[in-house]
């Protein structure tokens, strides 16, 4: 028998096809997304265990970490369903890929899509595809930051009839800024209009998690010399050769205050107070720094180091201590650990979602701890601030605006 709690009962009751499930990380979207499946489309109940009384083959289209970890599997199997169809309640045919083989699936008629993380954002192939399946399926989407602005929900809000396509949207609401070299909306039209839509497909489970958040900004030093050489100079220090562009700026900046040797000091620190860290950094000369942890006497005894990134998935380390060093783009969701309250943001991100994404690694349901501690590092160079200030204002940072100011 599944227990669900107060708030997921709630949820259930109110999801219906084309339903944005939002909730926090770690506040068990997939298993409500589930209960829902199981009891209000193939009119089982879950509570009881009771056979499906109509059986509807299920996708679920998630993050390829998520479907290689098996995740989404292990949470079937408390429903009874199994991407083997003969081991699955009902014969229930259950399918579980990622969104990089969404176009495998176009044409599929008749079932039920559950889309986990989303990534329907825009107007490229995968968008596409979401919007040929919603057309003969069943669906529901579950996110933890499902938009920052109206045009990220266009694909959801034609999903579900509210417009016939992007243009329609775009004519009715975007007002463009004349004097842009590329089309940028200033302000949209009829929020009101907007507002509920939104509402009327949003479906906001609360977690009541007693967790509380410790966020301290860590001052570390970098080399103002060097920096002012690629920043002021355009030119760039490692290669000798003038600097193309405003996104290669901003990485060798980010190069050159990363890899200051003050931010492994402050971390050697923090590793004293707290015997296991997980560690996000964003580039791979952050990383060779990290690995020379492994040989420095500073670190304790006993210290196990572990990775995730594009070409290692270590698991997390079976011993008393550890670090865990995860790159942001490879590791900043799809797995989470109770075993620590401890995450160090070696380097911020430039995205806001992808920074609450990896925080939401161990803020967790079913975490033993209530107090939880991020630690950021954080120069005082211009690039550093701005990043940090597109952070708190929940927005992205911007190059190619930094460069320009």
């Amino acid at each position: 028998m599944i227990q669900l709690r107060p708030e997921q009962e709630e949820a259930v009751e109110k999801l219906k096809t084309g339903s944005i499930l939002v909730g926090g990380v770690g506040s068990g979207k997939s298993i409500t997304a589930l209960a829902y499946f199981y009891n209000k489309v193939c009119c089982g109940d879950y509570s009881k265990r009771s056979t499906p009384l109509r059986p509807r083959s299920l996708y679920i289209i998630t993050t390829a970490f998520k479907r290689d970890t098996l995740d989404w599997n292990n949470e079937c199997a408390r429903f009874g369903l199994s991407t083997d169809s003969s081991c699955s309640v009902a014969s229930i045919s259950v399918t579980i890929d990622s969104w990089n083989n969404i176009k495998k699936y176009v044409g599929v008629s008749g079932a039920f899509f559950i889309f986990d993380e989303q990534r329907v954002v825009g107007s490229g192939a995968w968008v596409k595809v979401f919007q040929k399946l919603t057309k003969r399926n069943d669906w529901i989407l579950l996110s933890a930051t499902p938009g920052d602005t109206w045009s990220d929900y266009i694909p959801v809000f034609v999903a579900n009839g509210f417009y016939k396509n992007r243009t329609e949207f775009l004519k009715k609401h975007a007002v463009y800024d004349r004097f842009a070299k590329y089309p940028k909306i200033v302000k949209y039209l009829g929020t009101n209009t907007l507002l509920r839509y939104r509402d009327s497909i949003r479906v906001i489970m609360k977690d009541n998690r007693q967790t509380v958040r410790y966020v301290n900004d860590i001052e570390v030093s970098f080399d103002k010399d060097i920096y002012n050489v690629a920043y002021k100079n355009r030119w760039n220090p490692f290669t000798n050769e003038p600097i193309r562009d405003a996104g290669q700026c901003c990485h060798i900046l980010r190069k050159i205050v990363n890899t200051d040797d003050s931010r492994i000091d402050a971390l050697l620190k923090l590793v004293k107070q707290h015997k296991r860290l997980i560690v996000f950094y964003n580039l791979n000369c952050e990383l060779e720094i990290l690995r020379s942890l492994n040989d420095s006497e500073l670190l304790p005894k006993g210290t196990v180091i572990a990775e995730r990134n594009g070409h290692r998935h270590d698991s997390i380390p079976d011993s008393d201590r550890w670090i865990y060093l995860v790159q942001y783009n490879s590791g900043s969701e799809g797995w989470n650990c109770v075993l620590t309250n401890a995450i160090v943001f070696y380097s911020l991100n430039y995205s806001y979602k992808i920074m609450e994404q990896a925080s939401g690694r161990i803020d967790r349901i079913n975490t033993t701890y209530k107090n939880l501690y991020y630690y950021r590092f954080v120069s005082k160079s211009s690039i550093d601030n701005a990043i940090l200030l597109a952070l708190k204002s929940k927005r992205n940072f911007n190059a190619l605006k930094f460069i320009r100011t």
